[in-house]
């Protein structure tokens, strides 16, 4: 079932040069910045699908996360890529960008933002995503 508003997306790239005691990923306070931008942005509760990343289950994260009413979020089970819809977004994403040859990190960064920037008017596209994990999208703590 689809849920009653569009799908929307909303995203922050991290840049990785591979410089020694750099970051590889978003963490704790990446991810409650980018979801209260989302909410400010959005005006509306959140429903947040994540994989078991340890980030996502960190007890930093579950103490921001319940310092926060207006967002749910929904755990998948382990080794479950079928039911991230994020899996199929990024799939698609880098189709788009399979014969593309960038020559540098910055271009490539810009290729991405445009493809990220597109997908998010085209809602039709964002809620297949949802779609084809299968799951049913109603909020959990709602009938």
């Amino acid at each position: 079932m689809l849920p009653a508003r569009p799908a929307r997306l909303c995203y922050r790239l991290r840049r990785h040069t591979g410089r020694k005691g750099e970051r590889r990923s978003l963490g704790e306070s990446d991810y409650i910045r980018l979801f209260d931008g989302a909410h400010h942005l959005l005006k509306a509760p959140l429903v947040v699908v994540w994989d078991r990343l340890s980030t996502h289950i960190s007890k930093a994260m579950q103490a921001l996360v319940a310092e926060r009413e207006w967002l749910t979020v929904v755990l998948l089970p382990r080794y479950a890529p079928d039911l991230n819809p994020v899996e199929g977004l990024w799939a698609h994403v880098k189709r788009s960008l399979a014969n593309l040859a960038a020559r540098t990190l910055s271009e490539l960064e810009t290729l991405l933002r445009g493809r990220l920037r597109a997908l998010q008017y085209r809602h039709h596209i964002l809620g297949g995503f949802l779609t084809g994990t299968g799951l049913a999208l109603e909020r959990p703590d709602r009938p």
